[in-house]
């Protein structure tokens, strides 16, 4: 069993914004689905290959996403080695990717939270690059919408992302790492 998060805030005044990019990867990997609303998330089950994959996306807005997170690992008993979170990351380039497990937040709220309600960096993590502004204050940035321009740089890789998801649930974290960080 496998739990696939992504992270972002609820609501269609955020639907654009760089902080949903977790939500916007998600929903591109599934298409047209019909969620259910359990755990303070949207999540939709499927099987593949025999396997059970939970696709979550929180609402308890992104600096509270721990505690849905906690509950979904806890009602479908995931372990938390085959958990992977999905989320934007300041730090990188726009539309840039790197596959990380056991590590620190990095400042992301989100992330910090999840740390926090799991006691445990042990999860995996697809960290997608916003980039950064030198003028807009970061909370400012992170909840503004992405320009056109940068909407095509992180659209490009969109099925990249949906090969790392794939990856992730068929050959597992480290292969994932291995093959799509050395890219």
């Amino acid at each position: 069993m496998k739990l696939i998060v992504g992270l972002g805030n609820p609501g269609r005044e955020y639907k654009k914004t760089r902080h949903n990019l977790g939500f916007m990867v998600i929903d591109n990997y599934l298409g047209k689905v019909s969620y259910k609303l359990k755990h303070e998330a949207y999540v939709y089950v499927e099987e593949k290959n025999g396997e059970k994959i939970i696709f979550a996306k929180p609402l308890t807005y992104m600096n509270l996403s721990g505690l849905s997170v906690k509950k979904l690992i806890k009602y479908y008993k995931v372990p938390i080695e085959d958990v992977l979170i999905i989320h934007d990351d300041l730090d990188l380039p726009v539309g840039s990717y790197k596959i990380k497990k056991n590590s620190s937040s990095g400042g992301h709220n989100g992330i910090k939270s999840i740390i926090s309600e799991l006691n445990s960096m042990e999860f995996a993590r697809l960290k997608i690059g916003i980039g950064k502004s030198e003028c807009i204050p970061t909370d400012k940035y992170v909840l503004s919408s992405f320009s056109s321009k940068e909407l095509k740089e992180i659209m490009v890789n969109f099925d990249v992302f949906n090969e790392i998801i794939d990856s992730f649930i068929n050959e597992g974290i480290e292969k994932t790492m291995v093959t799509y960080n050395n890219r």
